[in-house]
């Protein structure tokens, strides 16, 4: 589970060589692969709960199964498959060899496969739930036909560009706790219990797998979790959105500003190098900014799981306005 080398290069395959220095020690001396506890503790979780209310047919075991098709079992599959995908990145690199980048799939693979679970997944809220059109506070549902399902591809890839966040110990465990606790809420308010149940789960399995990731992490969370987790983000969106009568998708740039932000700054830099030639960030994403700047990594981490819940908040509120 660990790397054999350590660095990374950027996606011009240029060694990142401010990045290495600061990460050259982490690289190789902590596993990876954190993040398969938290699919596979929820998955479990809900298995059980499942077992337990079809062995013990009571009351109290059909009220604590939450395992529904039409609210978690969209989410479920992609928490899983994206899991399992990560997961083989994630081994094809600590088990590749030669410099800096030691294998995994490529961005090109690794963006198809997440095209297609994102599609699968629209194609199913299209033709099964009969979603066309997404909410908007004040307004109503906004309908847009058949354009719903590059829209919903677009926004997975969108948050699954943010899966990067995953760069500093405790960061993206403690922003994606705060994300899906705004969806649970969300989803409470809609009285989509099981979905909310879910959402709830997920947040257990990330605390579960962030009390060994606080700094210093005992192993780190990598393509795994971010897959997974950014994919049913997006899905959970969706789920507490029109077909809810909710605002759940228009809330999400505000409950994954942090997500957002981290795309944004690795676009701009991009974009800063090629035309301007030069960068507007010491090290994008934006944390290594920070990083590079002297700021300890702790203090990154706890401002930004402050931000997090911030906008977890504002996200909530807006996605249950009327």
């Amino acid at each position: 589970m660990w790397k054999k080398k350590a660095g990374k290069v950027d996606l011009d395959g240029k060694e990142t060589k401010l990045f290495n220095e600061l990460h050259k020690n982490r690289e190789i001396n902590t596993p990876r692969m954190g993040g398969a506890i938290i699919w596979f503790s929820a998955a479990l979780t809900m298995l059980l709960f499942w077992l337990s209310a079809q062995i013990f047919s009571s009351g109290l075991f059909d009220k604590i199964d939450f395992m529904s098709r039409n609210q978690t079992w969209i989410p479920l599959f992609t928490l899983l498959f994206g899991g399992l995908i990560g997961l083989v990145d994630d081994w094809l690199e600590v088990r590749g060899k030669g410099s800096y980048i030691a294998g995994g799939l490529s961005l090109k693979k690794r963006l198809l496969l997440v095209s297609l679970i994102a599609f699968a997944s629209a194609l199913w809220f299209y033709f099964k739930l009969d979603v066309t059109a997404v909410g908007l506070p004040y307004v109503g549902d906004l309908q847009i036909g058949w354009l719903f399902i590059p829209l919903f591809v677009l926004v997975i890839l969108g948050l699954y560009s943010g899966g990067v966040i995953d760069g500093i110990d405790g960061l993206a465990g403690g922003v994606f706790a705060a994300m899906f606790s705004a969806y649970a809420v969300i989803s409470f308010q809609q009285s989509q219990i099981n979905l909310a149940a879910f959402c709830a789960v997920v947040v257990g399995g990330i605390l579960a797998f962030l009390w060994f990731n606080i700094p210093p992490a005992r192993f780190y969370m990598s393509e795994t979790g971010t897959m997974g987790l950014t994919i049913t983000l997006g899905v959970v969106a969706f789920m507490t959105d029109s077909i809810s009568e909710g605002h759940g998708l228009i809330a999400l740039p505000i409950v994954a500003l942090p997500l957002v932000a981290t795309t944004l700054s690795n676009i701009i830099q991009m974009l800063s190098k090629k035309y301007r030639g030069k960068k507007v960030f010491l090290i994008a994403p934006i944390h290594h900014h920070f990083e590079a700047l002297g700021w300890p990594a702790y203090k990154v981490t706890m401002r930004f799981w402050i931000l997090s819940i911030v906008f977890a908040v504002l996200g909530a509120i807006i996605a249950l306005l009327r």
